[in-house]
């Protein structure tokens, strides 16, 4: 009998019941057992959910993220969250979270964060140094255990792999992070063999770093490590996920233990070689379901290679998700508005358990005992593929003809800028902002009444404009030279524009975690992409109306658009990438037709893309960087185009980030103290830049020093007429208590550098 077993599931609830429960917590309005007990019933629904599996995770759930969750099993805590008495989660939130400087003592830096591999999941980065020592604290996984036997669960329990936490984790001291294995091999040890005391038979050991290029110095640690942890309790399956191994198949079938996961959705290739690479007796589990998209998946194709490998391993084949399902929303059931035709060809996090449910009742009892739910995923696959709403032939004509030097501005960089300074006049290190502003519960509750229909249009966009005049005239208060009109209107940087083209689907409940409280809706991408009407002219140049001072029009590029998207899966991601080019590419040339001269294309998400394996990035790169030269191209040379990029690596990437041409780049800084800045030691970055120094996922307000302090760093890595002052990212999440001394400070700040350098 072949066996069904998940690797995570959402954690965050199917009406974002941890979101609201831990804003809620941190504005000190519920308290931590309160908490822990709305945590202990999102577990518990979770595992209902799961009920037909013959194995559910357990130490999937987190109140922040896994990862940190984590380094605090491990005790690989910053010595700043062990200051002071109180609840453990109160250290926890610290290091997730930072914390302002005020009664309670001294500001705490949050921990650094970055993106989950190739995903929009967001992961507090693990401290080392060679000075790191580790000690097991396994109170919360085991008290997590207790709930889920109390549940009926058969537990399974879910942790990061030794080497993967180390992979992830990032040396302060410049150390190799490798020379700490033979300290952290121990405390797994010792935490598999208090499962096997529990009664625990297998434990999933998360080796996603098992898909990457790896040296040979970390392919050795991988023998190290599961050589060392042979014996030490319960049975091990080493999973790994989004993408092939590759290079890494033999070590992974060579390791002393007893099941690999492989996602058999990215790497379908790799499913033979595999099969036949383990030794007799291992257990193989597929990854049958995507748990990154939300399509459907074609049952009868998937048990056409299944049955035979059924057939030769018997109850030593386990079904599951590729991944976990983290990456998808929770339930379809959910979207009561959602059109019915998009719908039918879709499946969220409670659907793909089902599809797994359905392929493992059809390997152990035969078709005809699901004959009804493969007919309808049959019929779902192949209406999706035969839709009009799907393929849109002018579309597809219009990106087969691109013309060449689409994507080339009409001077080089260094004769615009001596265009668009004139045409500006900004000082020197120039201030302005990423693009939001705080989004109030008025606001929020504007758009939900608009939504609803209990708001009208008409009053509805006067209350836009106020809020646009507000946001407005705090900025010429406060002193900034490039403005920004602060996207009261929008509900989400992706989906705000997805709403308003051709070819995406929207849902109500379709919530996804970024991270710790931040949850995202991306749109579906499903068809093909064209652009009606204008989509942000009328409020920009409302904004613009009101102010003497420069006003940026705001876009999200292309490539966001589709890393941050649900996209479709029956065509190349670079086809629907350049779909979007061409439509932004009409939205930049309206939006300069309206008198607006800067206009910021955001792409927050560029590096995110990045294959995870170095040998395929040139070929995303090219088209990446194309498509966004193709949106941003069609203007005069006083109009000045910036782009800003999030949490990212910057140093392996560099000449693609110069090749996408913008005037002037933004990005985040603040938290890795300018380390990110290091990849300018190299590479002479020839168009202008502004390095964040206010690190808005944080309540801590920097201070006008620190500010100071920051660009000063910055400016030893590029030289100072070329360096902008700017927060890390957008202010939507942030309060106005928040945002006005941070950018006060911001703007003196400026004001001492440019006395200092004349």
């Amino acid at each position: 009998m072949a066996r069904i077993h998940n690797l995570g599931f959402p954690r965050i609830g199917a009406a974002r019941e941890l979101k609201l429960a831990q804003e809620t917590h941190w504005r000190g309005a519920l308290g931590h057992a309160e908490l822990e007990a709305q945590g202990a019933e999102l577990r518990r629904q979770n595992w209902r959910r799961q009920a037909a599996f013959d194995l559910a995770p357990v130490n999937d759930f987190s109140f922040y993220d896994h990862v940190l969750d984590t380094s605090f099993l491990l005790g690989n805590v910053p010595s700043r969250a062990r200051a002071g008495e109180g609840p453990p989660l109160d250290a926890y939130f610290r290091v997730a979270r930072g914390r302002a400087a005020g009664d309670t003592g001294e500001g705490v830096a949050a921990g650094e964060m970055t993106k989950w591999f190739d995903t929009n999941y967001h992961y507090i980065v693990p401290e080392l140094s060679s000075q790191s020592t580790f000690r097991l604290d396994a109170t919360r996984l085991l008290a997590q255990l207790a709930e889920a036997r109390e549940a009926g669960v058969s537990a399974k329990p879910v942790l990061i792999g030794p080497v993967t936490y180390l992979w992830l984790g990032k040396a302060k001291d410049g150390s190799d992070r490798l020379a700490l294995l033979p300290k952290l091999l121990p405390i797994y040890r010792e935490l598999l063999g208090k499962l096997a005391r529990e009664g625990v038979d297998w434990v999933q050991l998360d080796e996603p770093a098992l898909v990457t290029e790896l040296g040979p110095d970390w392919q050795q640690a991988y023998r190290t490590a599961y050589d060392g942890l042979k014996g030490a309790g319960s049975k091990l399956l080493v999973a790994t996920y989004f993408g092939p191994l590759a290079e890494n198949l033999e070590l992974l079938a060579s390791l002393p233990i007893d099941g690999v996961h492989l996602d058999a959705v990215s790497a379908s290739g790799e499913v033979q070689p595999l099969l036949r690479a383990l030794p007799e007796g291992r257990v193989l589990s597929l990854g049958v379901v995507s748990g990154r998209n939300v399509w459907r998946s074609n049952l009868t194709g998937a048990l056409e290679y299944l049955e035979p490998i059924h057939q030769a391993l018997g109850d030593r084949l386990w079904l599951a998700p590729s991944c976990s399902l983290l990456h998808v929303p929770v339930d379809l059931e959910s979207e009561k508005n959602l059109d019915p035709e998009v719908r039918s060809w879709l499946a969220f996090a409670q659907q793909k358990l089902e599809e797994v449910r359905i392929l493992g009742t059809a390997l152990n009892q035969g078709r005809p005992a699901v004959r009804r739910e493969l007919d309808e995923s049959t019929r779902a696959v192949a209406t999706r593929r035969s839709s009009p709403r799907v393929n849109d032939p002018k579309v597809q004509a219009a990106v087969k003809d691109l013309a060449a030097g689409l994507g080339q501005r009409k001077s080089a960089y260094g004769a615009r800028a001596a265009v668009q300074a004139k045409a500006f006049a900004l000082p020197r290190f120039p201030t302005t902002t990423i693009g939001s502003f705080p989004q109030t519960n008025q606001i929020r509750k504007f758009r939900s009444d608009f939504r609803a229909g209990s708001l009208g249009q008409a009053e509805y966009e006067q209350r836009m404009r106020e809020e646009i005049q507000h946001a407005v005239r705090e900025q010429e208060e406060l002193g900034l030279d490039v403005l920004v009109h602060g996207e009261a209107e929008r509900n989400d940087m992706v989906e705000y524009f997805g709403e308003q083209l051709h070819g995406y689907a929207f849902s109500e409940l379709g919530w996804v975690q970024s991270y710790g409280s931040r949850c995202v809706k991306p749109p579906i991408l499903f068809g093909d992409i064209s652009r009606p009407s204008p989509m942000t002219v009328a409020w920009t140049r409302y904004a613009q109306s009101l102010t003497s001072k420069p006003m940026k029009g705001m876009l999200t590029g292309p490539v966001t658009m589709l890393n941050w998207s649900f996209v479709r899966d029956d065509q190349p991601r670079s086809a629907s990438c350049r779909q979007l080019a061409l439509a932004l590419r009409d939205e930049v040339q309206d939006l300069e037709k309206a008198g607006v001269r800067i206009i910021q294309i955001d792409e927050a998400a560029l590096r995110e893309g990045l294959p995870l394996r170095r040998a395929d990035w040139q070929e995303y790169l090219t088209w990446a960087v194309d498509s966004f030269r193709i949106a941003a191209s069609g203007v005069e040379d006083e109009t000045q185009i910036h782009t800003h990029m999030c949490y990212s690596e910057f140093n392996d990437i560099i000449e693609a980030i110069a090749a996408m041409d913008a005037d002037v780049i933004t990005i985040e800084t603040s938290r890795s103290d300018m380390e990110l800045l290091d990849a300018f030691d190299r590479f002479e970055y020839p168009n202008e830049i502004g390095p964040g120094v206010y690190d808005i996922h944080s309540p801590n307000v920097p201070t006008e020093q620190q500010i100071v302090d920051l660009m000063n760093k910055a400016a030893q890595k590029i030289p100072p007429h070329r360096l902008w002052i700017n927060p890390d990212c957008g202010l939507k999440t942030r309060g106005w208590d928040e945002v006005r001394p941070a950018l006060r400070n911001m703007v003196s700040a400026a004001k001492r550098l440019r006395a200092q350098a004349m």
